[in-house]
């Protein structure tokens, strides 16, 4: 066979074979399915022993022998760090065997590189957390022991392999920041680093995800994936990537796609993404003009009107489900008749108007959504931050923009869809760090795999956890609120209130405004001015009330003077669904050995205890407390952590039940050769 001959056919086999870089591009870590019946048991017990294993002892020891044997690199000349870089970038490149042993000796060597570049050496807790991210864990790390320093030691030694490596942050401010101030850490070793957030187009974002490690937030991620899967088409399978290329004469089919491909996440700030926002999906949708729904709606939010609770509908609170009555039903056939097309249909009319009557009870103004610029602006109930770019489902966008009187907005037709839950299962390694971890550590493990391990804090916690104060009424406890802010103002030290609605919020601020009080407000409405507040936070007499954990992720710094008032004091206007987050906004105060205090404030008519005690109970101790009654208030204060247990149980239960629905769409959609594994 000539020469040239033999070149044709080689590069005709190339073009059939699917390179490695393409096979990455595509190539998902396959979730299986969640353990039943003896097998979930037996892993949970699995999970127990990882979390209590003798692991937090040895990386203890190897963190203080990499401390140790930082310092006495202090005299080592930049080009001789560089060379050694060089040396373990080749090693982990290739991943050889006995790949692993160099990790002590790369993070010795990395602490060095911290200390030139940034001015930071590393503590060894923070050098406990880069091991334990290494291998796969989940850490529990408290607010201010230095997280962003301490992903980027396992992040460097990822980059070194040249694998996709995402770093996912709380918001698109820390995914900038954070990139931008450890550049000069990576680039020492050789790393490149970059950023992707919502303002970039498609060719930034795309220089981006071919960095080593790239920054990003979970919603920019996941619809970056979604995007790239409906460029691929049916092509994202490997078999029929060949075929289409012996089809096109090996012409590429997956040009326009952004990513790389998925290999090794680290998630900070892991509770929120893994748990919090677990079940939302992230949809990729485009507008679908509909002129009858939106004659449809405004009917039906006409008829909602003329119902009455209690004999039209019922209303279970605690599952935040309407219920139609027979007269309802009745009342409804008999006012229909003007409603278009498809909804003259008792079943449709009915899902209709129940669509109404949903946005009427359970969605309230600055609670759930803003209105900004005449348009309807979801609101995250767990941090408190604007979410323009969604929208919910089944036309109930479109029954509060009619609740509202806003104008009516197109209905989007669904393109894909992919809950947060399933997306970082895709991930062949996956890690994380958060400050509030251990309350969720049995669900971290039975849906991600993921051992909790906790890392101490490099100084004692000198936080004072003050008595908790219970109230007979939501405006008593309000007013109680303003009394403490001022009374702790008066001495000097940082005030942080924290809340769990723009309403609350609002309102704790005209009663402050009221008192001649200067304060500052974070919420969903001043999202773009969030760090700068939370910085001026730890500053000597300075208030701020922030929506629930608006701001989270941003170290609040004591100012000058402050340490010797006696810290931040934080207050929790009331206690959330879960223990964690109500952890998260207490944690805020006390960092790094500093001093602080908490105390949390509750009432009987607390949403928490309104959705979930009966009534006649609730005024009953509501009785007991106003006449003074020396036990009431512990039980009140029992009541509370009692609900909030079980409804942190129907919250897990609930993203059991959206992982298996997601694992039972993806078994259906595999027929097709629609589903993303597929």
């Amino acid at each position: 066979m000539d020469t040239e001959h033999q070149a044709a056919v080689s590069e005709e086999v190339s073009d059939m074979m699917m390179p490695a870089h393409d096979y990455r591009t595509v190539r998902l870590n396959v979730p299986s399915e969640l353990h039943k019946g003896l097998d979930r048991v037996s892993n949970y017990i699995v999970g127990r022993y990882k979390r209590h294993s003798c692991e937090i002892s040895d990386i203890h020891n190897k963190a203080e022998q990499i401390v140790d044997g930082s310092l006495k690199l202090h005299n080592i000349s930049d080009s001789k760090l560089k060379e050694n870089v060089r040396r373990f970038e080749a090693i982990f490149r290739r991943q050889g065997r006995g790949h692993e042993d160099y990790l002590t000796e790369a993070m010795t060597l990395l602490s060095e590189i911290s200390h030139r570049t940034l001015g930071l050496r590393p503590y060894p807790v923070q050098i406990m957390g880069a091991m334990a991210l290494y291998r796969g864990f989940l850490i529990e790390m408290a607010t201010g022991e230095g997280k962003s320093l301490t992903a980027c030691f396992p992040a460097i030694i990822g980059g070194w392999t040249k694998r996709p490596y995402h770093i996912i942050t709380a918001n698109e401010y820390l995914a900038d920041r954070d990139a931008d101030e450890m550049n000069p850490f990576y680039s020492f070793c050789n790393v490149s680093v970059g950023s992707v957030i919502n303002r970039m187009e498609t060719a930034e974002r795309r220089a981006s995800y071919e960095k080593d490690v790239v920054y990003t937030t979970s919603n920019e991620i996941v619809a970056d994936f979604l995007r790239d899967r409906l460029r691929m088409g049916s092509c994202h399978q490997s078999a029929r990537r060949i075929i289409k290329r012996m089809q096109k004469n090996g012409r590429r089919e997956h040009d326009g796609l952004v990513m790389r491909g998925l290999d090794t996440a680290v998630i900070d700030e892991a509770d929120s993404v893994l748990i919090d926002e677990a079940v939302t999906p992230l949809i990729i949708s485009h507008p679908m003009a509909n002129s009858h729904l939106e004659e449809a709606c405004l009917h039906a939010g006409k008829i909602a009107k003329t119902l009455d609770v209690s004999i039209d509908y019922t209303i279970d609170r605690k599952n935040r489900e309407i219920l139609l009555t027979k007269a309802g039903q009745e009342k409804i056939e008999s006012l229909s008749g003007s409603l278009p097309g498809i909804w003259t249909g008792t079943i449709r009319k009915q899902e209709l108007i129940i669509q109404a009557l949903t946005a009427r009870e359970f969605y309230h103004r600055d609670e759930q959504y803003v209105i900004k610029d005449s348009r309807i602006v979801i609101v995250d109930e767990f941090t408190g931050r604007l979410m323009p770019d969604r929208t919910w489902r089944q036309g109930l966008h479109q029954a509060v923009e009619v609740m509202e009187e806003v104008e009516i907005s197109d209905p989007s037709e669904t393109l894909a869809r992919l809950s947060f839950q399933r997306f970082f299962r895709f991930f062949r390694k996956l890690s994380g760090m958060t400050g509030t971890a251990s309350e969720s550590a049995p669900e971290f493990w039975q849906i991600y795999g993921l051992p909790v391990i906790r890392i101490p804090t490099n100084k004692p916690c000198m936080r004072k956890q003050e008595a908790g104060k219970v109230f007979s009424t939501y405006d008593k406890k309000l007013k109680a609120v303003i009394d403490e802010i001022i009374k702790v103002h008066e001495t000097g030290r940082p005030v942080l209130v924290g809340t769990r609605n723009i309403k609350v919020s609002n309102t704790l601020a005209s009663m402050l405004t009221e008192r001649g009080l200067t304060f500052n407000l974070l919420n969903a409405l001043k999202h773009k001015e969030e760090a700068g507040i939370v910085a001026e936070a730890g500053q000597q007499g300075a208030i701020t009330i922030a929506t629930n954990m608006a701001g989270r992720g941003t170290d609040i710094k004591l100012g000058t003077g402050v340490s010797a008032l006696g810290g931040l004091h934080v207050i929790a206007t009331e206690r959330n669904e879960s223990g964690r987050i109500d952890r998260q906004l207490t944690g805020r105060c006390a960092r790094q050995g500093d001093p602080g205090s908490a105390r949390v404030f509750m009432s009987m008519e607390d949403d928490l205890l309104k959705l979930f005690l009966p009534s006649p109970v609730r005024r009953w101790i509501s009785s007991a407390i106003d006449k003074q009654n020396p036990y009431m208030k512990s039980v009140a204060e029992g009541l509370h952590a009692l609900v909030q247990r079980s409804v942190s149980g129907i919250a897990f239960r609930q993203r059991r039940r959206v992982m298996q629905m997601d694992t039972w769409l993806a078994d259906a959609l595999s027929f097709t050769g629609s589903s993303i594994e597929s």
